[in-house]
């Protein structure tokens, strides 16, 4: 394979009239074919092409999530160029700054989005600029351009180029290759279970992906996906009456809004669903709709990495999340090499040789920082910014640390304690805040989060946690057991702005120094 748009053009031809693509509801309903899409892909190439972008130019893409984003990727891939995707929702000055370390040469955008050539200096010094509909000064229309054919980039030319969130710092740039994105839909093609001709709601951009290259429908939910635990699930039922999907890739707080409809999840044989914390209560709730209900590990980097089936979870295991031995995300999946390996997050780490790399990795059972390595997983960041405090060079091969605190079990299980770093070293031991979160939650069915006093800079007197709601004795005999001197009750707990699933630490620091 030379070119990953290859993976798309295949299904064209072997599915043309099949939906690729359905989205909205009622008059606002639409379906893409796979011909469709291809055809609209091969034109925007020829656009491109004709307009002199040529392979390894970087275009900046500001497309909402639809039809058209896939279309214009695919003209993106075809041309041999390389897609540039920024979250609209980082704010115009990270976006600004993101263009300018990318230096793009040409920019594709709805119209709306244009008007970041009048705001942004930095999109405005653009040479190139695309309209994907109707028409606006100094900007070429999209749609038109003669067809191009694919160019054969190979496997190691750049495809896709990503920004991590920076909620920690500066946004790191990930570069994705033709033959990683290959890797990578080969993985969750194994992973989820994708089978042509399926129908998948679906709101996961990288799952889309893998869909178009496996021959399967791909409904994109009538729904603001930007705030996903406030989606309305009574729309969304409309919507799969109308579609019948059957299966559904999303993230926890999505799946929690759906499980309020009722009748919502009937129609599906498989949901999978990640980008946050997957707790067995929500995988049991929802395997009482659905005979596959899976949870789904990884990260930016590492997609994926791990999958858990609710079918597979023993009680005994359940009976360790509510001792406070972590959240279990089940077996590594088989592309994938993994390490647990001492924290020592914010410290480069390595070189190593094969050997010291072996006997530097901790054995099953304990607890520690989680780097991974496989054909799938980014091995490294645009000019290599963010490249020593999470990559380890072993030898020739390239391990990404994910951040996460992470333990293996006896038979090989996965099991998630927290982030790296966030361990609270205490009397009894370190703690990660996963840890009494999932416990809490598997016991008593609360949403809480747990933070640290610190004395100094290092040691912690205390742990504080914040539960949601009103305290109960139980709730309070509990956290006295796992240590926890302090517990305050709040309103509603911060959570990430990408999954609402994911809970926002400094908020929570900030939330409880003031309740102190």
């Amino acid at each position: 394979m030379d070119n990953v748009v290859e993976l798309f053009t295949a299904q064209a031809a072997e599915r043309p009239d099949t939906p690729a693509i359905i989205e909205g509801q009622g008059r606002r309903r639409r379906i893409t074919t796979f011909a469709d899409l291809d055809r609209q892909g091969a034109a925007g190439a020829g656009r491109l092409v004709s307009s002199g972008i040529r392979p390894g130019d970087r275009v900046l893409i500001l497309v909402p999530v639809s039809a058209r984003l896939y279309a214009v990727l695919a003209a993106v891939f075809r041309a041999g160029a390389v897609a540039v995707l920024v979250d609209p929702g980082a704010g115009r000055a990270r976006l600004a700054e993101s263009v300018e370390r990318v230096n793009p040469a040409a920019f594709v955008g709805v119209p709306k989005a244009h008007l970041l050539r009048l705001l942004a200096r930095s999109v405005r010094q653009i040479p190139q600029s695309f309209v994907t509909d109707g028409w606006l000064p100094g900007a070429q229309r999209w749609e038109g351009g003669p067809p191009a054919p694919a160019v054969p980039v190979g496997r190691e030319a750049p495809a896709l180029l990503t920004f991590t969130s920076g909620t920690t710092g500066r946004p790191k740039a990930a570069i994705r290759t033709h033959g990683l994105l290959a890797a990578q839909h080969a993985a969750l093609s194994r992973a989820l279970d994708l089978r042509p001709g399926d129908i998948d709601l679906c709101t996961l951009p990288v799952v889309v992906l893998a869909n178009l290259a496996s021959g399967i429908t791909t409904v994109l939910p009538d729904a603001d996906l930007r705030k996903p635990g406030a989606v309305d699930p009574e729309r969304l039922g409309r919507q799969i009456n109308q579609e019948q999907p059957n299966r559904c890739v999303a993230s926890p707080a999505f799946f929690e809004r759906l499980l309020t409809a009722r009748g919502s999840l009937d129609t599906f044989r498989r949901v999978d669903t990640g980008g946050a914390p997957v707790h067995p209560d929500l995988l049991a709730r929802l395997a009482e709709h659905v005979p596959e209900a899976v949870g789904v590990y990884g990260s930016t980097e590492a997609e994926p990495i791990a999958h858990l089936d609710h079918a597979d979870l023993p009680a005994a295991d359940r009976q360790r999340v509510a001792g406070g031995e972590g959240l279990p995300v089940g077996t590594p999946v088989s592309e994938v090499a993994l390490r647990v390996v001492p924290d020592a997050f914010g410290r480069p780490l390595g070189p190593f040789t094969d050997d010291a790399w072996d006997a530097h990795a901790l054995p099953a059972g304990a607890s520690g920082e989680l780097v991974v390595a496989g054909d799938h997983v980014v091995p490294g960041y645009l000019d290599g910014e963010g490249d020593e405090e999470t990559k380890v060079r072993v030898g020739d091969r390239v391990w990404h640390r994910t951040g996460d605190a992470a333990r293996l079990d006896a038979d090989g299980r996965l099991w998630l304690l927290g982030r790296a770093g966030q361990g609270f070293h205490t009397a009894s031991g370190v703690r990660y805040p996963l840890q009494v979160e999932a416990a809490l939650r598997h016991r008593f069915g609360v949403r809480a989060a747990l933070a640290g006093v610190h004395a100094d800079g290092a040691s912690v007197d205390a742990l504080r946690l914040a539960v949601e709601g009103p305290l109960s004795p139980a709730v309070l005999e509990a956290a006295r057991d796992l240590g926890i001197t302090r517990v305050v009750s709040v309103e509603a707990l911060p959570m990430d702005r990408r999954h609402n699933a994911k809970i926002d630490r400094a908020a929570l620091e900030t939330l409880l120094d003031a309740r102190a």
